[in-house]
């Protein structure tokens, strides 16, 4: 209020200062611990636009063609930068924009718009950089304290299973161990016994072995779910990595891998073993189960559509066409069988 002595109205001057006072501390207490900001945040521009607008009324024209500067003056920032924080750059960006078209506006009701000076436009741009840097730099606060947050998470769940896995190492596996030794000392039923106790280790030891990797809620890690499927008659080789995808497509893919083992263990018999390669290029997943079995003879698959025994047709085909993927079936007689299925990656939102 210095200059106040040369307002047209210098008692519209002192309302302006009380309304930004009081609507000062208002904002102060209201913005933390409002459950729904926006309506908050659109009275709080509508206040800013309302001071700057007051303007015109408060000073006299010749003060505005002069480039004295407006009641609120730099205040108004405090309105775009609460935008950029609520809703992101480009919302404060927007609120930037209001506060530019009031403030021009302001020359348009007093009649000095010819008299806009390098001052106003400077006033303008720096609203307008306060928005979407203001606004950028809320954004990578955010996402820093989120993947700090899922960092956090991790190690809590990276030690839980290492404790985990030194208890189970010192009783559940060694028991399944001298189980399936023991089953294939003495043969018989108990050489079967042994061999479903060692397909549990050989699952279990993956299990606990696997690092949890960091999913979002809506997805899952296919690596983890494929490696889960190992057993001595089984290997499963997967990248270093984590292959997350979203949830559907890692349950039907694994699916599609189940209902190929299944295969295996039903047409090859039990001496047969299985190889599963998961490979990611980072544009579409590609899965090969491959076994040493007998091999599918000539035209199989076609007659067994056509009986209607659908277990390929849908279990494998079936899916990974929903998928909008591919399946190649490579086998003949001796020589064993590969399925190959390739599913395009999801494009990000």
């Amino acid at each position: 209020m210095v200059n106040r002595d040369g307002y047209a109205h210098p008692a519209g001057g002192w309302v302006v200062l009380g309304v930004m006072v009081v609507w000062t501390a208002y904002a102060v207490a209201a913005f933390p611990g409002a459950r729904r900001r926006w309506p908050l945040l659109v009275v709080d521009l509508a206040v800013a636009s309302g001071c700057l607008l007051a303007t015109a009324w408060v000073e006299t024209a010749a003060n505005l063609a002069d480039g004295r500067p407006t009641l609120p003056a730099a205040w108004v920032a405090a309105a775009v930068l609460a935008w950029a924080v609520g809703g992101g750059r480009w919302l404060g960006v927007v609120a930037a924009l209001v506060l530019a078209g009031a403030n021009l506006l302001v020359h348009a009701l007093a009649g000095t718009v010819e008299a806009v000076g390098l001052a106003t436009f400077n006033g303008i741009v720096l609203l307008l950089l306060a928005g979407l840097v203001g606004g950028h730099v809320v954004r990578l606060v955010l996402d820093a304290e989120a993947r700090l947050a899922r960092a956090v998470e991790l190690e809590a769940a990276t030690r839980e299973r290492e404790r985990l896995a030194r208890r189970i190492h010192d009783s559940v596996l060694q028991v399944l161990a001298m189980v399936r030794r023991r089953g294939d000392e003495l043969g018989g039923e108990a050489a079967e016994l042994g061999r479903l106790a060692g397909e549990q280790e050989t699952a279990l030891r993956s299990l606990v072995g696997t690092d949890p990797a960091p999913s979002q809620p809506d997805e899952l890690d296919l690596r983890a779910l494929l490696t889960a499927r190992a057993s001595p008659s089984v290997t499963v080789s997967t990248p270093a990595t984590g292959v997350p995808l979203p949830a559907h497509m890692a349950r039907e893919i694994e699916a599609v891998v189940a209902a190929a083992l299944d295969n295996v263990r039903r047409h090859c018999g039990d001496g047969a073993r299985a190889w599963v390669l998961l490979e990611d290029d980072g544009g579409a997943i590609t899965v090969s189960v491959r076994d040493d079995g007998p091999g599918i003879p000539a035209g199989r698959l076609a007659e067994a559509a056509t009986d209607g025994r659908l277990g390929v047709a849908q279990s494998i085909l079936g899916r990974v066409r929903d998928l909008g993927g591919t399946v190649e079936i490579t086998s003949a007689e001796g020589a064993g069988t590969e399925i190959e299925l390739t599913v395009p990656r999801p494009c990000p939102r």
